[in-house]
């Protein structure tokens, strides 16, 4: 069990009867005294992948979820946009349909590991690593003597991902990219 003081953000916390991960928690005190204090959280269903709000009176009790992490491999994806993965301790294969593959498969290669949130032996949530290097295969050529400030081109990488990179940038230029918020870090 956990109390509303265990709260941080990315707990798992069962709610009915599905795992959530907490995204975000924050308290309020409706009194000046810091009585009856609320506990604020925004959430992500990862059975149903909805994002919901719940607030809590503070030393309320939630109940803890059967949920591993375990490290796993993105072996393939397939045709009707699934992605297949293997359990790297069990070497057990998912092949995961596209609510879950499709916000992932733009960072990953084949033998990219990741990791697999898995409740009642069924994955529900893959995680790609913070970064990860791709190669550019199309871009648009840099624009001379432009002077603009914060320039970026649009970039197609070798996964499929499109994303705005700086202009010196050239196809064949392997980069390193931000999973969470899709973004250019730098060149690798």
């Amino acid at each position: 069990m956990y109390t509303t003081a265990d709260f941080k953000k990315g707990l798992v916390i069962q709610l009915e009867d599905a795992p959530c991960v907490l995204m975000d928690v924050s308290q309020h005190s409706p009194t000046a005294r810091g009585a009856n204090t609320l506990v604020k959280t925004r959430y992500r269903n990862l059975l149903t992948g909805q994002v919901l709000e719940k607030t809590f009176k503070s030393g309320d009790k939630v109940d803890e979820a059967d949920f591993e992490k375990r490290k796993g491999q993105f072996l393939y994806a397939g045709a009707a946009e699934e992605g297949t993965f293997m359990d790297l301790e069990s070497y057990e294969q998912y092949e995961l349909g596209p609510d879950l593959f499709a916000p992932v498969k733009g960072y990953l290669l084949e033998g990219a590991e990741v990791v697999l949130g898995v409740f009642r032996e069924q994955v529900v949530s893959v995680e790609p690593p913070m970064t990860v290097e791709l190669t550019i295969t199309e871009t648009p050529p840099s624009l001379k003597n432009a002077t603009a400030t914060a320039q970026t081109k649009e970039a197609t990488l070798e996964t499929g991902l499109i994303l705005q990179v700086p202009p010196y940038l050239e196809a064949g230029d392997k980069i390193k990219v931000d999973t969470r918020e899709c973004r250019f870090v730098s060149r690798a």
